[in-house]
């Protein structure tokens, strides 16, 4: 017996013979899963994500292409994975979290099923690279299909040893790749952009206290960048705006707060009884904006039990307060914090761990609720803004005028004592400063550079005689306390000649905008270019050009009381000078030799090593070897690979025939040795690196092992920005001469509010 399917072009015959049962495949039955668990590259992401934060990571960098669907990186400085562990990571149902099903009522992690990284590999291809710290080294490991593959033909399957930092490095490629039909659904890459930075977003504000990174391969600024340690607010703040910070209202909501009654014996306990047992076992963190803020489209982040979840009733709930609040049509900002007792929380109700169900689910909603709407009810008030009459003032209740003052607010808290209207507030006796004349006060504002991720010096590794990392961070923490660095004692009519005309050519206005700066951000490194603001102007300065001049200021200062930088191994100051001879175009036009040139310049300088040593600390062998450098700046260091150089000019651009012109000029060329920048190219050189054993004479020692490639701007900016400006703020006296093309005023808000009222 047979039926046919009407209503469609060609009929499908069913027949009466049941269909046999078979088991489906296991690669089959493994890509199926995957498909439940990674919906989008976004999913991808939040699930890796939940594998750094398991893994104790305050650092997490995440790096896209393509939406996702070409790459997806994210690395991590956690516990990293042990070697034993790799052959089995991608399998379906492995996992350190879980051992017997009881351990579900006492889940405190994120994953626990092991599917995640299974469900990734059966969809696209996988590399993990993990190191332990106990490890000596890292280990990469490519999976298919959940096993582990080689990462090229020819070779075994195994892990490979590789370089890597402690912690885990997971990247992701071809996402899809044979799932054609899933990857044809997804949206446009930027599409899937936006929707990984807001899985980012919302992680990055839960985990105030992890770093998140996040931005598009090959593009050198993260679209997102939050610092660690910080608070929940100040997260918010940076990543939602200023517009939602102000109006940002917080409540901590427990069920210890709820009245508790006089607790009966356990044969006494009624149903009432018991259903406040169980609710005493949980506390809410919310953030939520007051009436004064409102937007399109609602913003919810709920977190339980730290897990991004969504849930109807919670939301529900809470749109519920804000519609006899907020305008039709507009929507609050919510972050909510629950977090359970995990016996009364069922998390494995949904294959992406999206819904989790608890028991009390209702009476828990209705008290967070209601704390948020007391919270409301208290700090309620609307705040308008209005334009007072340029004929008149604000009308006095009680008669009279009050002087107009400009904008003032009016609250809307309904009425006042006694049902009387309320009265309008006090008018502020200072006088309202325009909008074109507010400038920033304090230097703990936002800079353009703190946008970006900054490291300091010591974090570059880029070279192979790195400093020493505790002897740097110490000299970093001088530089960053800003001491006083005091003048040194000195009788000699040249020296104090020197500083004198150091003082007449000082520029009053120009060394009081570099004293009240508030640095901006550096806009060129290799054009030496930094911006600046005093008061309500912008100058572009040539931060070169303030260095050698505050470099020059700092050698007369200390003038015969220098801290040593010391050198080790020290290197022969002959073979430097022949680099640099080498390198120069001038030495060809010269009369004499190169021989001859490097001969004249290594006699100048060992004949003069005594006073070179005692008047600036620069210490020469009797056979040439460079032991030791003035230290101009304490935190400051300056580019080795600049040293050839400097050797060679200090003999013909130093006059070694008149005391005041030696000293000058030989103060000249040590500050430009020191001004930020890369040195000239010379690759048969290495810089040495310092002695950390052995003394010095002077008021302080500082030894250094190497500066860092030049070529590292983030660490350059850091010295620029936390160094090198605020010792120009406290030391400088800026001469007039630098006024010519070195600073140059770029902006005025005023005037820029002028051309803003003519458009």
């Amino acid at each position: 017996m047979t039926s046919v399917a009407e209503g469609s072009s060609a009929a499908i015959k069913v027949s009466a013979e049941p269909a046999p049962i078979r088991r489906l495949e296991e690669s089959l039955v493994n890509r199926i899963a995957a498909g439940e668990i990674i919906h989008r590259p976004a999913s991808a992401l939040k699930e890796l994500i939940e594998n750094c934060l398991d893994a104790g990571a305050t650092s997490i960098r995440i790096t896209v292409k393509d939406g996702g669907m070409k790459l997806l990186q994210i690395q991590d400085n956690g516990c990293g994975i042990k070697k034993t562990d790799l052959p089995i990571l991608a399998q379906r149902f492995t996992t350190s979290k879980l051992s017997t099903f009881s351990d579900l009522a006492k889940l405190t992690t994120y994953g626990f099923r092991g599917e995640a990284l299974a469900s990734i590999s059966h969809v696209a291809n996988l590399t993990v690279v993990t190191k332990t710290k106990k490890d000596t080294c890292a280990w990469k490991a490519c999976y298919v299909d959940g096993d582990l593959a080689p990462s090229k033909p020819g070779v075994t399957a195994d892990p490979k040893p590789t370089a890597g930092n402690d912690g885990t490095l997971i990247t992701v490629e071809n996402l899809f790749y044979n799932t054609p039909t899933r990857l044809s659904a997804l949206r446009s890459s930027s599409e899937e952009y936006a929707r990984i930075l807001d899985v980012v977003t919302k992680y990055a504000v839960h985990n105030a206290g992890v770093s998140f990174i996040c931005k598009k391969a090959g593009s050198s600024t993260p679209d997102l960048s939050t610092p660690s340690s910080s608070t929940t607010q100040q997260a918010i703040r940076l990543l939602y705006g200023q517009n939602v910070a102000k109006d940002l209202l917080n409540v901590e909501v427990s069920s210890s707060k709820k009245g508790k009654r006089k607790r009966k014996s356990s044969d006494d306990l009624d149903d009432e009884d018991l259903e406040d047992a169980t609710s005493e076992q949980w506390k809410a963190d919310a953030h939520f904006t007051n009436a004064n803020y409102h937007s399109k489209k609602m913003v919810f982040l709920l977190f339980i039990n730290h897990r991004l979840v969504e849930s109807s009733r919670i939301k529900r709930a809470i749109e519920s307060i804000y519609t006899t609040i907020l305008p039709k049509g507009s929507s609050p900002f919510v972050y909510l914090s629950l977090q359970l007792d995990p016996s009364i929380v069922d998390v494995n109700v949904h294959p992406t761990k999206r819904e989790v169900h608890f028991l009390d689910e209702e009476s828990i909603t209705e008290c967070i609720a209601d704390q948020i709407q007391a919270a409301l009810a208290r700090i309620g008030e609307r705040v308008f803004e209005y334009q007072t009459l340029l004929t008149g003032g604000i009308a006095d209740p009680n008669g009279g005028r009050k002087p107009s003052k400009g904008s003032q607010k009016i609250c809307n808290s309904g009425e006042g004592a006694d049902g009387e209207e309320p009265a309008l507030p006090a008018i502020a006796e200072a006088k309202k400063i325009a909008s074109q004349h507010k400038v920033r006060m304090s230097v703990a504002d936002r800079t353009l550079d703190s946008m970006f991720p900054v490291a300091g010096p010591s974090q570059s590794r880029s070279r192979e005689f790195a400093a020493d990392e505790g002897q740097t961070s110490n000299a970093l923490k001088n530089g960053r306390k800003d001491k006083d660095i005091p003048e040194s004692q000195c009788f000699l009519a040249s020296v104090l000649g020197l500083r004198e005309r150091v003082l007449k050519a000082g520029h009053t206005h120009l060394t009081e905008i570099l004293e009240k700066h508030i640095f901006v951000g550096v806009v060129d490194v290799q054009r030496e270019l930094s911006l600046i603001q005093h008061s309500t102007k912008l100058y572009l300065v040539s931060h070169g050009a303030l260095a050698e001049e505050l470099f020059y200021q700092l050698g007369l200062r200390q003038f015969g009381n220098f801290p040593r930088l010391k050198l080790y191994p020290a290197p022969p100051i002959r073979t430097l000078i022949a680099l640099a001879v080498d390198a120069e175009d001038g030495v060809r036009r010269s009369s004499l030799s190169k021989a001859d040139i490097i001969d004249s310049i290594v006699d100048i300088l060992v004949a003069r090593r005594d006073m070179l040593a005692e008047y600036f600390s620069f210490s020469l062998t009797a056979d040439g070897k460079l032991e030791s450098l003035p230290l101009l700046l304490p935190g400051f260091t300056p580019n080795l690979d600049k040293l050839p150089l400097l050797l060679m000019r200090l003999g013909p651009q130093v006059d070694w025939t008149a005391e005041a012109e030696c000293f000058d000029t030989f103060l000249r060329e040590l500050a430009y040795f020191y001004v930020p920048g890369p040195g000239p190219l010379l690759t048969s050189y290495r810089a040495p690196a310092s002695d950390s054993q052995g003394g010095a004479s002077g008021p302080a020692e500082d030894t250094y092992q190497g500066k860092e490639d030049a070529d590292d701007a983030v660490a350059e900016k850091w010295q620029i920005q936390h160094v090198l400006f605020p010792a120009m703020r406290k030391h400088l006296a800026a001469p007039k001469a630098l006024l010519t093309t070195d600073v140059v005023q770029v902006a005025n808000v005023p005037d820029l509010y002028r051309v803003f009222e003519r458009c």
